[in-house]
């Protein structure tokens, strides 16, 4: 690697001194993401105002061999942007405009740091959103989105990021600046922009996005239900699921994340109860009214405790504000928290919550359940206070094991938070050497030395354990 002072130099020339931050207080808040149990201080931090920056900023990392780091927001909860030792940040909200918005065509070509929401709310005067919703939507950005093909609440029905990036420009950690895919759903070459969604950041930056719209729904039909036991709100998403309804959404909370999200934002749910369903239909209006009459019929034979469907737009967001505040609610109730990402089919899906609650009990930790139960996509909060000696061990323990169960299930380790550098380790249990090996190679022709985000998704040595360096070649050189 370069020394820092030729480093230095080189970043000066790219971007004006108050954009680079070099100062220890500076680093501070980049040091760590969402993920806050991780810190790591980069060498430096560029806050990029233009693609020809990042280009910039990207090849001469390139030639001096300096690992960097793509960050939007920083609301990753895998560490997905937890900086290199001796790296470079490069910050890329100030990337943060809309380029073009065509509503006859239904797309819109952004910059990677264009806040999520801030997409649907340019595209509302056309009767158009931006269908992928995290719950974190109001803050994450859209180059984050990518790096992560992030889904959110309505993913069941809609589908993840890499069902609506139709194509991107972007500047490969060699840098070289490519376009992929296009303005259409219709190819005729290797879907390249499929394969650079979803790789957190191993293979470069996304400097422009173009990204499909959808039409607003007609009407919608929102509901929400309480259970006397998780377990009894998970067997009423299998109900749903087995009389044919395809919801907008499904989402389940326990009563820890009731509690949580109660205080937080004074949300209304039936009292007493453990868990609560949010089922929203989306559909043409005389669609609605069908769906919406099976709906209320599956969730009355599914013995609610308590049901009360929105009336109003007001109704509705008041559901969902409880739903999507819950992440950071929980943290009234905690001084730490670990959010896992695990999936398991609809099917064990009782079986599976029954099961982390167990496993709460035996480590005596408590776990906050809320997740996207359409999908199976689980989202167990592990509460733990990080200053009481071994218990973020503890903590990290029972978040291995929910990962294993997730796998034992037939299910995967990230539904949509990505492998990062929190689930480094778990990605052989749950692919094949020859797999993990295709990966591997895969981001060497894109990233030959290894630069972009570095140890990300890939284990090390000491987390594949024992055998020698000749069993895992493709892994030596990143280390």
């Amino acid at each position: 690697m370069a020394p820092i002072n030729e480093l230095i130099r080189g970043l000066r020339a790219i971007v004006p001194e108050r954009r680079l931050l070099l100062g220890r207080a500076q680093l501070a808040a980049y040091e760590s993401d969402a993920l806050t149990a991780f810190a790591v201080s980069p060498t430096a931090v560029v806050l990029a105002e233009s693609a020809d920056e990042v280009i910039r900023t990207v090849r001469l990392c390139h030639d001096l061999g300096v690992p960097f780091v793509p960050r939007g927001s920083g609301t990753s909860l895998s560490g997905g942007s937890l900086p290199i030792e001796g790296g470079v940040i490069i910050a890329l909200n100030r990337l943060n405009r809309i380029l073009e918005l065509d509503p006859d065509r239904r797309i819109a070509v952004v910059e990677p740091g264009v806040i999520n929401l801030h997409v649907s709310r340019a595209a509302a005067p056309y009767g158009l959103h931006y269908a992928p919703d995290p719950s974190s939507q109001q803050v994450c950005t859209i180059g984050g989105n990518i790096g992560f093909n992030s889904g959110g609440a309505h993913c069941l029905k809609y589908g993840m990021t890499a069902n609506h990036v139709l194509g991107l420009k972007a500047v490969l950690a060699t840098g070289e600046v490519v376009e992929l895919g296009g303005d259409s759903l219709e190819t005729i070459e290797p879907d390249w922009t499929g394969l650079f969604v979803g790789s957190e950041g191993l293979f470069g930056i996304a400097l422009e996005i173009t990204l499909r719209l959808l039409p607003i729904a007609e009407s919608s039909y929102t509901i929400l239900a309480g259970y006397d036991t998780v377990e009894a709100a998970g067997e009423a998403v299998a109900r749903i699921v087995a009389a044919g309804l395809l919801p907008a959404a499904m989402e389940i909370m326990d009563a820890i994340a009731i509690e949580a999200a109660t205080a937080a934002v004074h949300a209304e749910y039936p009292p007493g109860a453990e868990a609560v369903l949010i089922v929203e239909l989306e559909a043409p209006r005389d669609l609605l009214e069908a769906e919406r009459r099976r709906l209320d019929d599956l969730i009355r034979e599914s013995g609610a405790i308590g049901v009360h469907t929105a009336t109003s737009p007001e109704e509705r967001a008041a559901i969902w504000r409880g739903r999507k505040s819950a992440f950071s609610a929980v943290g009234r109730l905690s001084p730490d928290y670990l959010v896992q990402d695990g999936v398991v089919p609809r099917s064990r899906l009782g079986y599976a919550l029954r099961r982390i609650v167990e496993l709460s009990r035996e480590y005596g930790l408590r776990v906050a359940n809320v997740f996207h139960a359409g999908d199976g996509n689980l989202h167990p909060l592990i509460l733990y206070d990080g200053q009481r000696e071994g218990e973020f061990e503890r903590a990290e323990a029972l978040a291995g094991r929910i990962l294993d169960l997730c796998i034992e299930l037939g299910g995967s380790i990230t539904g949509e938070h990505g492998v990062g550098v929190e689930k480094r380790a778990f990605l052989p249990r749950m692919f094949a050497p020859d797999d993990v090996d295709a990966f591997h190679r895969i981001r060497l022709a894109m990233d030959p030395k290894q630069i972009a985000n570095r140890g990300k998704m890939f284990p090390s040595l000491r987390e594949l354990g024992a055998g020698s360096v000749a069993e895992h070649p493709p892994m030596v050189e990143a280390l």
